[in-house]
C-alpha cells in the first residue's frame, strides 16, 4: 500500500505541473502522514543531509568542465578531428557525430550539454549536405545519451552516493558498455546511410589530418588524465571533477584562447543554475528516500518480485522494464534518486553484482532521455534542428532500438560488464 500511495502522489503531483523536486517531497510527506509520523524536523534534517555530501561536489565541477569545453573550443576540435578522418565516407557526418559523442562523453558526462554542442555544429552542415534532418537529429540525440554511461558520469555519481557503492568502480565499469552503444549506432547508421543520397565531403590529406589531430591533442588528453588518475588512485572522482574543470579552463584560455572573462562568467552562471536544480533534487529526494526506507517500500516491491529472486536474469529484466516505463514520464536524475533506494535491497537479496546493476540501470535511465513524451535530449535536438517532436521521434527510432538491443544484451550476458570491469582493477 505504501508503494502505491507514494507513486500515486508522485505521479499525480507531476501531472498537475509541480516541479519534480517538490513532487518527491510531497510523496515523502504523504508517507509520513500515512504512517502517522509527520515531523518537520525529519524533513529538514534529511533535506540538509541529502545535499551535504562531499561526493556531490563533483556535480558542479563536471558541469562546469562541460561548459568550458563547449565555450573554449575543445568540443569543436573533437568534431574537426572526426570530420578529418571519417567525414569523406558516405554518411560521413553521421559517423562524425557518433565519434564526437563518444569522445565528448569521456569529457563532460552531461547528455544535454554534449547533444547541444554536437547538434549546434553538425545540424546545419547535415541539412546543407542533403541529409534527412529528422534522422540526423535522432542520431545526435542517441549519441548524446552515451555521456552518462562513459566516465565521468553525473549519473554514476548520484547512483554511487545513493546506493553507497564505489564511484570509481562504476566509472571504470561503464567504459565498455558505453563504447558498445557507440558501435551499435555505427551499425545502425551504416544500414541507413548506404541507402541515402547525400553529398560527399572531400577526403582530407594526411598532412591535414595530422595538423587537425595536433590541434585536438589537448582535448583528447583530458579523458586520459581522468581515467588514468582514477585507475592509479591519484585522485578521487570529486577531485577528478575539479581537475577536469581547471584543465578545460586552462586549455580554453591559454592554448586555444577562445575563453575570455565574459564567457567564463557565463559558464559559471549556467553551471550555478544547473547545479541548483540538481542539488535541490538530491536534497528533497533524500526525504523521499528516508520515508521509502521507513515505510519498507522496497519490501513491498520485493514481495511483488519475490517469485523472481531465484532467477537473477528475469529479475533484472523486470526491473529494467520498470525503469524504461519511468523513463517515458520522468527525467534522468529523478529516476535515479527515486528507484535506487527501492531496487538496491532487492538486488542485494538476489546476490546481483551492484556495480553491474548500476551500469545497466544508468544506461536505461539514459535511454529514457530519448523516449517520448518527456525525453529531454529529444526536445533539445528538436529545438536546435527546428523540427517537431513527432519528426524527432521518427528520427530516433532505429537508434533507440539499437541502444535498447545493447541493454538487452547486457541483461542476458552480465559478463560483458563484469569481465571488462575487472581489466581496470
Amino acid at each position: 500500500m505504501s508503494a502505491i500511495l507514494f507513486l500515486a502522489v508522485l505521479l499525480g503531483a507531476t501531472a498537475i505541473g509541480m516541479p519534480i523536486a517538490f513532487a518527491l517531497l510531497s510523496g515523502g510527506i504523504a508517507l509520513m502522514f500515512f504512517l502517522g509520523q509527520f515531523d518537520p524536523q525529519v524533513v529538514v534534517q534529511n533535506a540538509i543531509g541529502g545535499a551535504d555530501n562531499f561526493v556531490l561536489m563533483a556535480v558542479p565541477f563536471f558541469i562546469l568542465a562541460g561548459e568550458f569545453m563547449n565555450a573554449g573550443g575543445l568540443s569543436k576540435r573533437i568534431i574537426d578531428m572526426a570530420s578529418a578522418f571519417v567525414g569523406h565516407l558516405r554518411g560521413g557526418l553521421g559517423y562524425v557525430a557518433i565519434f564526437a559523442a563518444v569522445v565528448l562523453a569521456s569529457l563532460s558526462g552531461s547528455a544535454v550539454a554534449d547533444t547541444a554542442a554536437i547538434a549546434a555544429l553538425l545540424v546545419p552542415m547535415m541539412r546543407s549536405a542533403g541529409y534527412d534532418v529528422a534522422r540526423s537529429c535522432g542520431l545526435m540525440a542517441a549519441g548524446g545519451i552515451i555521456a552518462p554511461v562513459i566516465p565521468p558520469s553525473i549519473g554514476f555519481l548520484l547512483f554511487g552516493v545513493v546506493a553507497n557503492i564505489s564511484i570509481t568502480k562504476l566509472f571504470l565499469a561503464g567504459i565498455v558498455p558505453g563504447v558498445l552503444m557507440g558501435v551499435a549506432l555505427v551499425v545502425a547508421w551504416w544500414l541507413i546511410a548506404r541507402k541515402g543520397a547525400t553529398s560527399l565531403t572531400p577526403k582530407a590529406s594526411w598532412p591535414q589530418r595530422l595538423r587537425i589531430l595536433g590541434a585536438g591533442f589537448w582535448a583528447l588528453l583530458l579523458p586520459v588524465i581522468i581515467i588514468g588518475g582514477l585507475k592509479f588512485g591519484l585522485f578521487t572522482p570529486t577531485e577528478a571533477a575539479v581537475v577536469a574543470a581547471v584543465y578545460a579552463m586552462f586549455v580554453g584560455l591559454v592554448v586555444y584562447r577562445e575563453l575570455n572573462l565574459a564567457s567564463i562568467y557565463h559558464c559559471m552562471l549556467v553551471t550555478a543554475r544547473t547545479t541548483a536544480v540538481v542539488l535541490l533534487l538530491a536534497a528533497l529526494a533524500m526525504v523521499a528516500s528516508y520515508m521509502i526506507t521507513v515505510a519498507d517500500v522496497p519490501g513491498e516491491i520485493g514481495k511483488w518480485l519475490a517469485p523472481l529472486i531465484g532467477q537473477p536474469t528475469v529479475l533484472v529484466a523486470a526491473m529494467m522494464a520498470m525503469v524504461f516505463l519511468f523513463g517515458m514520464v520522468l527525467d534522468f536524475i529523478p529516476i535515479v534518486l527515486i528507484l535506487t533506494p527501492v531496487f538496491m535491497p532487492i538486488i542485494a537479496q538476489a546476490g546481483i553484482d551492484p556495480v553491474y546493476f548500476g551500469v545497466i540501470f544508468i544506461m536505461n535511465c539514459s535511454i529514457g532521455m530519448i523516449t517520448p513524451p518527456v525525453g529531454v535530449v529529444l526536445n533539445v535536438v528538436a529545438s536546435i534542428g527546428r523540427i517537431s517532436i513527432a519528426q524527432a521521434v521518427r528520427g530516433i527510432l532505429p537508434f533507440l532500438l539499437a541502444e535498447s538491443a545493447i541493454l538487452v544484451l547486457l541483461i542476458l550476458f552480465p559478463v560483458l560488464v563484469t569481465v571488462p570491469a575487472g581489466w581496470w582493477k
